[in-house]
């Protein structure tokens, strides 16, 4: 991808004719694929024994993109025995070697940028930009950790010595077999970013994809074995819920990165450690508030607003899912939502047009009509609130409209409870005081947005937001957009475990632990 269709998560706009182009044409190499069997795969031996699962398109139900076998406790154990066995010989490799494959593969993910976002766009439902941004981001927080070690020489350090005849390093070193376990959301980010973090430290990696992004797993595994990541030091498992468990409850399970929802987080964390204290990452939910005073550029920050309440249909951890207005603005602001929610093309994310695709599953259809069900009863619903069916262009889908409620009380549920859903919930405040009590008022502290004119008001936001990642006054999203050594993205309170956030200046070393060697002179 040349420097002038790269796309971010900023990218305003899709106007490009050699980007769409060349995503059609990736598009028509993604749909040669599909009909594939992805196996288990233990140490690059494929195993074929357990269930089958299959993988939709929750653009098209009737779609099967693939099938996957699931890895059960026996392959879990070996896929761990494996990456045990090969964890010493992978760690002493030098680290300039493991940049240099982690490199490679990320070279690799960005030349196929198209084609894999194109499979993304059909196993997820993300739109065009969206699904670009997944992928390359993917590649691009695998160059940043790698940046980082060659930045920090492999992070050995000369200590001070106490004596002339004694010397001491900090040296960081791996800890051996390191889980993965990713969402759906962001099928590949989410697994090459701690996967490419955790093999540049030196530790080897066992990946478990969501069930909806086990496609787009298996295409990272292969981008990762071709760059030269030897087959035991990556092993592939997909599979639901019991395979997760069983990756968690594995004792030769050294370190762990989940990403997921806050009850399931919650319980990794507790549960991980046994005999003694092990790393475990926990990137979780989220229920983000923008604030909107009355000094702000209300075109602005409507624009951020629908952004990041509406991308990838609201399914992501850093959706903007609640609004405090100041009351004076409160009318403008919810009617110019309302208008830009009700021009948003919802329908088949690989089309050039949409900006909204279907959400998940049937699951999340669910809870957008009894969400929505909720709001009409306890509030009114001002843009959306519909469920077609049949989707658009007849496909029988997980197609939900963009949608914009209001009229609840501050302490209502879809102020409170996070759904993963593209609904976003508007209330009035009398003052920035106001705004903030609400905004802190969770267990959640991922992303937070603000916009205001007035630089006192920005300055109090920033000193008193209880969140991991916060935007002032940007168009492109209230509460989302990430990049990778641009804004580190890692959440406080129920959202994150670690207070180190991916694509930042602490993350890679989270995968490593000090060890300090002092040897005296003979």
């Amino acid at each position: 991808m040349t420097s002038s269709d790269r796309v971010t998560y900023a990218t305003l706009t899709a106007d490009n004719e050699d980007l769409h182009a060349a995503y059609d044409r990736g598009l028509r190499v993604a749909k040669t694929w599909l009909g594939t069997t992805i196996p288990v795969d233990v140490g690059g031996t494929a195993r074929t024994s357990g269930p089958v699962f299959a993988v939709t398109s929750p653009g098209d139900t009737a779609t099967v993109l693939c099938s996957a076998h699931t890895a059960d406790e026996s392959d879990v154990d070996d896929a761990v025995t494996a990456a045990r066995r090969a964890a010493k010989p992978w760690a002493s490799t030098p680290w300039q070697e493991r940049v240099a494959v982690l490199r490679a593969a990320a070279d690799l993910i960005s030349g196929r940028v198209h084609e894999l976002a194109a499979l993304m766009s059909v196993e997820v439902g993300k739109n065009r930009l969206e699904a670009l941004g997944d992928v390359e981001e993917s590649a691009d927080l695998i160059r940043y950790y790698c940046r980082q070690f060659a930045d920090h020489d492999g992070f050995e350090l000369d200590m001070e010595r106490l004596s002339e005849r004694e010397h001491t390093r900090s040296v960081l070193r791996p800890y051996g077999v390191w889980g993965v376990i990713s969402p759906f959301n962001f099928p590949m980010a989410l697994a090459a970013g701690p996967a490419g973090g955790a093999l540049v430290a030196g530790n080897t990696v066992v990946l478990k994809p969501s069930p909806q992004g086990t496609f787009t797993a298996a295409k990272l595994v292969g981008c990762l074995r071709e760059a030269g990541v030897p087959a035991d030091a990556l092993h592939l498992l997909p599979g639901g819920d019991a395979t997760g468990r069983a990756l968690v409850a594995h004792p030769g399970v050294d370190g762990l990165t989940f990403t997921g929802s806050y009850q399931v987080g919650m319980e990794v964390h507790r549960t991980f450690a046994t005999r003694y204290p092990k790393p475990v990452i926990c990137e979780m939910g989220g229920k983000n508030p923008a604030i909107v005073t009355r000094s702000a550029d209300l075109a602005v920050a409507a624009a951020g607003i629908t952004r990041s309440a509406f991308g990838f249909s609201g399914q992501k951890c850093s959706a903007c899912s609640r609004v405090y207005v100041d009351r004076a603005v409160y009318e403008p602001l919810l009617a110019e939502l309302a208008a830009r929610a009700a021009e948003l093309v919802v329908g088949d994310p690989t089309d050039r047009a949409v900006f909204v695709g279907p959400v998940v599953d049937a699951a999340a259809v669910a809870r957008f009509r009894d969400a929505v069900d909720h709001a009409r009863a306890h509030g009114r619903v001002v843009a959306g609130g519909e469920v077609p069916a049949p989707g658009p262009g007849g496909a029988h889908g997980h197609f939900v409209t963009p949608t914009v409620v209001t009229g609840l009380p501050p302490d209502d549920r879809l102020f409170r409870d996070e759904l993963f859903v593209p609904l976003v919930a508007v209330a009035p405040v009398d003052s920035l005081d106001e705004a903030l009590e609400l905004a802190n008022d969770t267990d959640f502290g991922l992303t937070a947005g603000f916009f205001s004119g007035d630089d006192t008001e920005v300055d109090r936001f920033l000193a008193e937001i209880e969140a991991g990642v916060v935007y002032v006054n940007r168009a492109a999203g209230a509460t989302t957009g990430a990049w990778p050594g641009v804004q580190p993205f890692g959440g406080w309170k129920g959202s994150g475990s670690s207070g180190k956030a991916g694509g930042g200046v602490h993350y890679v070393q989270q995968f490593l632990r000090e060890q300090s060697r002092t040897v005296v002179a003979r």
